[in-house]
């Protein structure tokens, strides 16, 4: 799946790096490894910002995947002109209501973001985090509300009291 060779005086293409990242359950060492190329070679890649989320919320190392979600919050925001902060960030400003690619991608990486915060001890500023993708998204598709309220309730169902 190269995008272009490695040969000659190319220098390797970060998705084939990423390539070796794919064994993150059975070669950690190694995935870390690829990752950590390729975060090298295009930090400002979007697929390798994900790649590396993906394999440090996986492998249960939130505070590494942490500054990626982040990252991708704000390119996101950029690509579609939102203010740097997402807490500024209104229903209006952005066509969140449907599934097209920039809005989704905001939605789950600020959603990501604050799920991550939360898990690290952080439970304000996950759950305003996780609110704001539920006030964003009328119909909730990530399931924020409902996440937010279980981080709140701390993993207890209202039942449970």
């Amino acid at each position: 799946m190269s995008r272009e060779s490695d040969t000659g005086d190319h220098p390797p293409d970060p998705l084939d790096l990423l390539e070796g990242a794919r064994a993150a359950r059975t070669a950690p060492a190694a995935s870390e490894a690829a990752i950590l190329a390729a975060l090298h070679l295009a930090p400002d890649d979007l697929a390798v910002r994900m790649g590396a989320y993906k394999f440090y919320f996986y492998n249960a190392r939130l505070a590494e995947a942490l500054p990626h979600a982040a990252w991708t919050i704000a390119h996101a925001a950029h690509a579609l002109a939102l203010p740097e902060d997402w807490r500024q960030v209104e229903p209006g400003s952005a066509a969140f209501d449907t599934l097209e690619e920039g809005p989704r991608l905001f939605l789950q990486s600020l959603l990501a973001w604050g799920y991550c915060k939360a898990r690290l001890g952080d439970l304000t500023e996950g759950i305003e985090a996780m609110e704001r993708v539920a006030a964003l998204d009328p119909h909730d598709r990530f399931g924020a509300a409902r996440l937010a309220d279980v981080v709140r309730r701390q993993g207890h169902d209202e039942e449970e009291g």
